[in-house]
């Protein structure tokens, strides 16, 4: 059975690039443009995984990591981030988020840390 991973960036070119990355490798995608919408399709649609951008408007992707592990602490959730952002991915991390990606990113370490993320005990 294909898993199922959310991909949430406000940036349609990012979503685009993990989508194809993640596609090809069989993953089943869905994507959210904000934390506010990744909060409601997690809900809605229980991924196996998050890929979640933490600079969004509306509501950033630790505001919405927070909700989603409030909500099922068991969530997996990989942050994305661009450099600089160290502050941000300890925050992250602290938060309950299971590893991070730093933009620009290899294709192979997207699916080598998606990979590591699934199989990987809650």
């Amino acid at each position: 059975m294909s898993k199922t991973i959310l991909v949430v960036d406000d940036a349609a070119f990012m979503r685009m690039m993990i989508r194809d990355i993640l596609s090809k490798e069989g993953y089943v995608i869905h994507e959210a443009v904000n934390g506010r919408d990744a909060v409601e399709k997690y809900a809605e649609i229980q991924p196996d995984l998050v890929t979640m951008d933490i600079t969004m408007p509306e509501m950033s992707g630790l505001d919405a990591l927070r909700s989603i592990k409030k909500n099922d602490p068991t969530a997996r959730v990989l942050m994305v981030s661009a450099m600089g952002q160290q502050k941000m991915i300890v925050e992250a991390l602290e938060c309950g988020a299971m590893d991070f990606l730093v933009k620009p990113f290899q294709p192979t370490k997207v699916s080598e840390t998606v990979k590591k993320c699934l199989q990987a005990t809650s």
